[in-house]
């Protein structure tokens, strides 16, 4: 269930988006303000999952509302102006209504957010209770994180790490290959995607590529070949390291 907060400054349309948010199972309305202002002070003592805003508004308009949030919950923007959008999706949007929309055009977004809500739950670490002890449960080691969450194209992508092949760097982006052959480019330097990718699985093998270390299929001196259909170079600096991994973990049957 995704608590939800409400605002728009226009009796009807907030009315009309708080019955929508009652008409969707998996939808709590926990708030409904009719200014930005009021809805500052809400998420003060309230914390939701998604926020549906209008944008055109007195005194805070809703994307300076949705800018000032120091923990920015999922946003649906709703709006009578499409010139917005761009900026819309500049702030990690989930989704742009145009007003008047349709309770189907409603759902469509409602259900992005829920998709986009669920993955990441997928990718927080649990907690275990321990069965067999009287005292106080101690928290379980978290659990490595499945996903990246990668912002590219206007839009927040959740990438499998698994689903990594290999990264390639091109000046201020990075490039991130996938095993079905596409590729998302982000605004990300290769070190800091070295540091936040588990180092047991990725290693760095140029100073422009990242591989994953489960999706070698063979090398020869100075390339590594990647599931049989991509390749790439082996910097003279990580020959050693690289080697040195190979060693530990294969038997060399020569």
């Amino acid at each position: 269930m995704l608590k939800c907060l409400a605002i728009d400054d226009e009796p009807l349309a907030l009315r009309q988006l708080n019955a929508y948010i009652e008409k969707t199972p998996y939808l709590e309305l926990s708030g409904s303000c009719n200014n930005a202002l009021t809805a500052q002070q809400f998420l003060t003592k309230n914390a939701v999952d998604l926020i549906f805003t209008d944008i055109n508004m007195p005194d805070l308009n809703g994307l300076d509302f949705i800018r000032s949030l120091p923990a920015r919950p999922m946003v649906i923007f709703t709006t009578a102006y499409s010139e917005f959008a761009i900026e819309g999706f500049r702030l990690d949007a989930v989704d742009y209504l145009l007003k008047p929309f349709s309770f189907a055009d409603f759902s469509r977004a409602a259900a992005k957010a829920y998709s986009l809500y669920e993955l990441r739950q997928a990718a927080v670490p649990g907690l275990q209770t321990p069965a067999t002890t009287a005292s106080t449960p101690e928290p379980a080691a978290p659990k490595e994180k499945e996903y990246l969450s990668v912002k590219a194209d206007y839009k927040v992508s959740l990438v499998k790490i698994s689903d990594i092949v290999y990264l390639e760097s091109e000046g201020e982006y990075v490039r991130i290959h996938l095993a079905d052959h596409t590729a998302i480019t982000t605004l990300f330097r290769l070190k800091n995607m070295e540091t936040t990718l588990p180092s047991d699985r990725f290693m760095r093998v140029h100073r422009s590529y990242i591989v994953n270390l489960q999706r070698i299929r063979s090398y020869v001196k100075g390339r590594i070949f990647l599931d049989d259909t991509e390749e790439v170079p082996i910097g003279e600096n990580y020959r050693d390291a690289f080697q040195q991994y190979i060693d530990t973990h294969f038997h060399n049957l020569e």
